[in-house]
């Protein structure tokens, strides 16, 4: 049986959506920024597509700008409230332990041009604190940066929450909702974000193509030069087919949400329920504030990549924690957040679920993965010396 089980990654594209890729492809192939008749075409649908989607999320067409993806998205937007801060003599960012590598990165940079960048740390169960946040707010504080969703172990954070203390305090709020666009309600008003980032193939779009929210009245400034494209605000030629599969897939997985969710989320609690019978493992995150299709788990005296080429020779294709890290030999900064040791952070497993999967995936996988975290431990020197009371077990 073959299991794709790594929709955090990214999703399989949707049918709908890549008829419409195609067909724009083929029909409406003008440049958008073109005056004769078939870049207007061609402009018209791009148009449309921004209304649509502005639409999806609660704002105003004018809010949003095409970009290559999520990763894009987040920097621009932080980059932004970073050089309008500085302009106002405010040099504070505030952001938290379990951001994607696309916000830490940009923040670290910012961080060595002078910054004062502060990550607020996560319970143990993936979620920051309201009290941290409003501690460390202040009246140098440019940005606060807080993703909706954990793309590693699915915990859905206080956004509305706090969306409502950045108003208050004046200050701009940017959400990294890559995982929760498509998955989740999203409504930038009811959230009360400045900047959102989302990313077509995190809900069935194609790759390379994703959008970014400004609020009006927020600052933005271009990261890429070159031309007049996005309201001058991102240069470089649109590129409408990938835009309108976006807007196609966005739509079929915001209509389809409630039913979406019902049943990915039976899945989730069944492949919980059934995981946790293995001996020394847990699961990472909250148990119920988290995405409908995210399972994490740590599993005590394993190596995470060695339990995933052994899945993969089962036919499951899973993850031991981001796909933008899944090469990296360190432990997930996650799950350093939520206090797991290195020595079982490594032992990671993220299974991440969509409607296309199905109740006898989930029955397989219960019955493959106990057999395979069992057959690594047996040749696991740091397994035997637990058994042997060597060492003790930490979960």
């Amino acid at each position: 049986m073959k299991v794709y089980a790594d929709n955090a990654a990214t999703t399989r594209m949707r049918d709908s959506a890549l008829s419409a890729y195609v067909e724009t492809a083929q029909n409406f192939y003008g440049n958008p920024s073109s005056l004769y008749t078939l870049g207007q075409d061609a402009k018209t649908v791009l148009e449309d597509c921004r209304g649509q989607i502005a639409s999806l999320l609660g704002a105003q067409a004018e809010e949003i700008i095409f970009t290559s993806g999520g990763s894009e998205a987040d920097n621009q937007a932080i980059l932004s409230a970073a050089k309008f801060g500085k302009l106002k003599g405010k040099m504070k960012i505030i952001s938290t332990a379990i951001e994607h590598h696309a916000v830490l990165h940009t923040l670290n940079k910012l961080k060595k041009e002078g910054y004062e960048v502060v990550l607020l740390p996560v319970g143990t169960d993936g979620i920051v604190r309201l009290s941290d946040l409003e501690a460390a707010l202040d009246d140098n504080t440019c940005l606060v940066s807080v993703m909706f969703a954990n793309n590693e172990i699915g915990t859905l954070q206080p956004v509305r929450e706090i969306g409502k203390l950045c108003r208050e305090r004046k200050v701009l709020f940017h959400t990294d909702a890559v995982q929760a666009v498509g998955h989740i309600e999203v409504n930038v008003n009811d959230i009360g974000c400045d900047y959102l980032a989302l990313s077509a193939h995190k809900f069935g779009g194609p790759k390379g193509v994703g959008a970014l929210y400004v609020r009006q009245g927020a600052p933005l400034y271009p990261l890429i030069e070159g031309g007049a494209q996005e309201r001058g605000k991102r240069a470089g030629t649109e590129a409408l087919p990938a835009v309108k599969a976006m807007t196609v897939a966005m739509k079929e997985a915001v209509d389809t949400l409630p039913e979406t969710q019902k049943y990915v989320t039976y899945l989730r609690n069944k492949l919980i329920t059934g995981l946790e019978n293995i001996p020394h493992c847990a699961l990472n995150g909250d148990r119920e504030k988290r995405l409908a299709g995210n399972v994490s788990f740590c599993f005590e005296g394993i190596e995470g990549e060695s339990l995933l080429l052994l899945l993969d020779d089962r036919g499951i294709s899973a993850s031991s924690g981001s796909a933008c890290t899944s090469g990296s030999l360190d432990p997930s900064h996650v799950l350093l957040a939520i206090g797991r040791v290195h020595d079982v952070a490594h032992g990671s497993l993220r299974l991440t679920l969509s409607a296309d999967n199905t109740e006898e995936e989930i029955d397989y996988m219960i019955r493959e993965i106990p057999e395979v975290v069992q057959y690594l431990r047996n040749m696991s020197p740091v397994w035997r010396d637990l058994q042997e009371g060597k060492r003790q077990y930490i979960l």
